[in-house]
């Protein structure tokens, strides 16, 4: 397994081992042994979820407030996403900015995503499937959001305006600045 930081600091992209023959493929997709050793983070993951989406699906941005804040390891089980995630950290030095990466049935890549980011994706094939494990539980009364279009942020997701597939809620969330402002 090849695990490196991004230049997020927590942030790290991890590239299992894969096994292949003609019998098909066999990888590790989880070692907490090892992702403690090779990121020096000590993680509880407490849930696990899945969702399946259409092409052109956008998920996001999400994430979780106050005691109820998430770590997430995503992954791509079927077809493809174009995963973002954004440091709300108001300390860190790269608060406010972002780091996308490619994640696929192909490539079996997975990006850890540390508590105090904000976190979505656009799919890019029909029929994804995404998984990933959490270190905390939801809690619906802590969810919060940054509406993916934010002119501030300028991410690039990778499909046309009239590609997009959104959930209501996800077309009205707040802006970055608001994020900002709140106390």
């Amino acid at each position: 397994m090849t695990v490196k930081e991004t230049y997020l600091k927590g942030c790290f992209e991890i590239e299992p081992t894969v096994f292949e023959d003609q019998r098909g493929y066999f990888f590790e997709s989880f070692n907490i042994e090892t992702f403690q050793k090779e990121t020096g983070l000590e993680v509880n993951f407490v849930q696990d979820n899945e969702s399946k989406s259409s092409k052109g699906v956008l998920r996001g941005l999400h994430f979780q407030k106050g005691d109820h804040a998430q770590a997430k390891l995503v992954r791509v089980i079927k077809g493809a996403v174009l995963d973002v995630c954004l440091d709300l950290r108001k300390a860190s030095p790269t608060f406010g900015k972002h780091f996308s990466l490619i994640l696929s049935e192909e490539n079996k890549k997975q990006l850890f995503v540390p508590r105090g980011f904000a976190h979505g994706f656009t799919v890019l094939e029909n029929e994804t499937i995404f998984s990933y494990k959490c270190d905390n539980y939801y809690n619906q009364a802590s969810e919060s959001g940054i509406i993916y279009n934010d002119q501030e942020l300028n991410i690039d997701w990778h499909l046309k305006n009239s590609e997009r597939i959104l959930s209501e809620k996800d077309k009205n969330l707040g802006t970055f600045q608001d994020y900002i402002d709140e106390k």
